[in-house]
């Protein structure tokens, strides 16, 4: 991999009678948070590494990629059981899976599945010797964090119960496995402090050496030429949602526009609403902010999804970096932006703060203060040559915290722990004991 700045553990002298470790990971998307300890454990001489997933795209080297589906369900749940029956239909799905691949020969020593949506529901009964290590990446609480966090959407009793019900397959998870891994204080800070004395606490990694600072980059990418614009603002995560600010940064967008003539704004990402609520009336929320805000749209770009280095591209160019997020999980554009020398305008609450502190290491507004965050983006432009310590202090925070080089052997000695039947604070990155 290149990544590791320590010896990796070799699994095959851990086991009895010298057997190669098996592992199969388990995850709806592809590569999503496995993307580079997958292919390091497959490059561990005897491993064996599956990883089953509903995305048919891509590849990683050494990793063989199986597909799964959900079983289908013509039965209508409550409302407060949606998740929980979704959850059935893909443990199902997975456990077919799994049984298909004990068939063919492979029966996992661990399994390392993203925990919630339902496909490690069921895995010990499919494999009940494999050791089950799974990824927690929220626990739901109606007060405290996203559900009670927008005031133009009021917390309703029914709203609560349901979000309380979300947990439901979490709940089981964190029963059967035999650990779990949460990345960040914040997202382990909602889980019941009961489970605490079996997850650890392990970030997922941030390849350092690849997201640096570039100085003179420019960003130009098929016909939009960004070449000669110093006044650059982005902003880029998986949708544009209310969870991660959008409709302020547009609003925000609208009176920069006004004030710095030379600024220029690129949102990278798709239309989509992976967290939150869609607007009505089958719109997006680019459509409804759209119509009602106007912009010059010869300076606000919509260049879609980028490739990795597309994206890496933009990161190095930028000259200020937005990031909104309701108290939620955090995004990986955070952490590689601020790993890129980016200074990033972040809203003043979890899980933003848990990473930058005002003026030290990045700027930070309200969340829902729009003028005061065109004026905090205008304060990162207006002053770009004078905030080589803040960047530098930015990078410092990531490659201190959640290098890749270093946490990729943690995440593998944790592995290891479990499989060798360790427990509570002998395992690697133990929360408490």
């Amino acid at each position: 991999m290149g990544h590791s700045s320590s010896p990796m553990l070799n699994f095959a002298s851990q086991k009895p009678m010298g057997a190669a470790v098996r592992i199969l990971f388990l995850h709806n998307n592809f590569p999503a948070q496995f993307r580079d300890l997958a292919p390091a454990l497959a490059a561990i001489p005897g491993n064996e590494v599956v990883f089953a997933t509903r995305e048919d795209s891509r590849q990683l080297p050494g990793v063989r990629k199986v597909r799964w589906d959900p079983t289908a369900s013509g039965a209508k749940a409550h409302s407060y059981l949606q998740e929980l029956d979704s959850a059935v239909l893909h443990g199902q799905g997975l456990f077919r899976l799994a049984l298909s691949l004990r068939r063919q020969g492979f029966v996992p020593d661990v399994v390392y599945g993203h925990s919630g949506w339902g496909s490690t529901m069921f895995v010990k009964d499919a494999y009940p010797d494999a050791k089950l290590i799974s990824y927690f990446d929220w626990y739901y609480r109606a007060r405290g964090a996203n559900g009670d966090f927008f005031p133009n959407r009021p917390l309703t009793i029914d709203r609560a119960c349901r979000m309380h019900m979300m947990n439901a397959p979490t709940w089981l998870d964190l029963v059967t496995a035999d650990w779990g891994v949460v990345t960040t204080k914040w997202q382990l800070d909602q889980f019941p402090k009961d489970f605490w004395p079996k997850l650890s606490l392990l970030h997922d990694g941030i390849d350092t050496k690849r997201f640096a600072p570039r100085p003179g980059q420019r960003f130009a990418i098929g016909g939009l030429d960004l070449s000669h614009v110093e006044e650059l603002v982005t902003y880029a995560t998986r949708g544009m949602d209310p969870y991660r600010g959008f409709p302020q940064l547009l609003r925000a967008v609208a009176v920069l526009l006004r004030e710095r003539p030379n600024c220029h704004v690129v949102i990278a990402g798709d239309g989509k609403t992976p967290y939150g609520w869609d607007p009505p009336d089958g719109q997006t929320w680019k459509e409804v902010m759209l119509a009602e805000l106007d912009l010059d749209l010869t300076r606000v770009h919509f260049p879609g999804v980028l490739a990795p280095h597309r994206m890496l591209e933009l990161l190095q160019a930028s000259a200020a970096h937005v990031y909104l997020s309701a108290p939620f999980i955090p995004s990986w554009s955070l952490f590689e932006a601020m790993s890129a020398g980016c200074v990033v305008v972040g809203s003043n609450n979890p899980p933003v703060t848990e990473v930058i502190s005002d003026g030290h290491n990045g700027l930070l507004v309200d969340f829902f203060d729009h003028v005061a965050l065109a004026g905090r983006i205008s304060e990162a432009l207006e002053r770009r040559n004078e905030l080589g310590a803040l960047k530098a202090a930015a990078r410092a925070t990531i490659v201190d915290s959640v290098d890749l080089g270093a946490v990729l052997p943690r995440q593998i000695r944790m592995i290891s722990d479990v499989l060798e039947g360790r427990r509570g604070p002998d395992i690697e990155a133990a929360v408490a004991s």
